[in-house]
C-alpha cells in the first residue's frame, strides 16, 4: 500500500497528463469540448478513475464518452512513458455529474427565494385574527363599582372587627383575662 500523498500525487500528475493530450488533440470527430474535472488513485497505484465533463448536448456526452474509451489505451501509454511508476494504472473514465446536480441546487436554491419573497408579501399585509390585543378587556364600569362597594365592605369589616377586639377606654383587664 502506498500512502495517500504519493497516491494524490500520482492522480495529480494523470490529470495533466491527460488534461495536455485531449488540448493537443485526439484524431478522433465524436471527442467534444472537454474538461479533465478530477482523478481518482487506488491506493495500490494500479487503477485511475478521471472524471470529466462535456459541455453540449446528451449526444455529444455520449460521443465523447465513446470516444475517450476507444482512446485509453493511448492516453495510458501517454500517462507511462512520462510517470516514474513501475506499472501504469489502467484509466477508467466517467463522465463527472458535478454540473447537472450543481445545475439543481441551483434550481432549488431560485425555488426557495421565490418561496421566501412569497411568504415575506404575505407576511407584510398580514393582520392579527380577532383583537389587536386579544389580552386587553375593555372596563365595565358597573362592574368596577361592584368591585369598588365589595372593598369598601371588606374594610368596613376589618374596622369593625378591630373595634370588637380592642379594650373599651378606662377599662383595665385582669391577668385572668376578665374586666373590672
Amino acid at each position: 500500500m502506498v500512502d495517500a500523498q504519493r497516491a494524490r500525487k500520482m492522480a495529480d500528475r494523470i490529470h495533466e497528463i491527460i488534461a495536455r493530450r485531449l488540448e493537443r488533440g485526439i484524431k478522433d470527430p465524436r471527442l467534444g469540448f472537454v474538461t479533465i474535472t478530477d482523478v481518482k488513485v487506488t491506493g495500490d497505484l494500479q487503477h485511475a478513475s478521471v472524471f470529466y465533463t462535456v459541455y453540449g448536448t446528451d449526444d455529444e456526452r455520449r460521443d465523447t464518452g465513446a470516444a475517450l474509451k476507444s482512446a485509453t489505451g493511448m492516453l495510458r501509454s501517454e500517462v507511462g512513458k512520462n510517470t516514474p511508476a513501475r506499472l501504469t494504472p489502467s484509466l477508467e473514465f466517467i463522465l463527472d455529474a458535478l454540473p447537472e446536480n450543481a445545475a439543481s441546487i441551483d434550481r432549488l436554491l431560485q425555488e426557495a427565494r421565490q418561496r421566501d419573497h412569497e411568504s415575506q408579501t404575505m407576511a407584510s399585509s398580514a393582520e392579527y385574527a380577532g383583537d389587536a390585543d386579544p389580552y386587553v378587556k375593555p372596563r365595565d364600569l358597573e362592574a368596577d363599582d361592584d368591585l369598588d362597594d365589595a372593598e369598601d365592605d371588606l374594610d368596613d369589616d376589618l374596622a369593625l372587627d378591630d373595634e370588637l377586639e380592642a379594650p373599651a377606654a378606662g377599662a383595665s383587664t385582669e391577668p385572668d383575662g376578665s374586666t373590672r
